[in-house]
């Protein structure tokens, strides 16, 4: 196996010195304070779980919706987990910029949400029942939202502002189209 040689530089006074290594990334100065930032990114951690529970919830009815609402809401199920999935990859991104590491594992998720986790089915849920438990899921993403939204509004961070603004729109929406199907 052939050596290779370490690149070497000359300082003023003629010395050999080993090149120093590529420089690691700066410290992220984003205007808002580490401690911040490291709140926030757990606040988002916490609606990711909550966000991502909603969706595997909103996908699994989709599968096992029957009844005389079976088309409606299976349809109505799809375009709400199309949308939440691709909602995802926002707030993990946003947890990213922070500078933290976004959950991404059962286990985490588990951990985190405060979205309590259904049995699963041997025989498909009242679609009634289903939909009960999707408001009150998204009830649930609502209220984690406005916790971090006040966390984000206290260390001035708007794009955390917004992207929980747009959550919020979303799912109180979605919680007001499902109760609907109730009343």
């Amino acid at each position: 196996m052939a050596k290779t040689k370490t690149p070497v530089k000359k300082t003023q006074t003629g010395k050999q010195k080993l090149a120093s290594a590529a420089p690691s990334a700066p410290n992220i100065d984003i205007g808002i304070k580490e401690g911040d930032r490291k709140k926030i990114a757990d606040g988002l951690a916490s609606f990711q779980a909550d966000a991502f529970t909603l969706y595997l919830k909103t996908h699994n009815f989709h599968w096992n919706v029957t009844g005389s609402m079976f088309n409606s809401l299976h349809t109505m199920f799809e375009t709400q987990y199309t949308e939440q999935w691709a909602a995802l990859d926002d707030v993990a991104e946003r947890i990213r910029a922070l500078g933290f590491n976004a959950p991404g594992s059962y286990r985490e998720f588990a951990a985190l949400t405060s979205i309590a986790e259904e049995p699963g089915l041997t025989d498909s849920a009242d679609w009634r029942e289903m939909v009960r438990q999707l408001v009150a899921a998204n009830e649930a993403v609502c209220r984690t939202a406005r916790k971090v939204l006040d966390v984000a509004d206290d260390a001035d961070d708007a794009p955390t502002e917004d992207l929980m603004t747009q959550r919020l729109q979303t799912h109180e929406k979605y919680a007001w189209m499902l109760r609907s199907l109730l009343q």
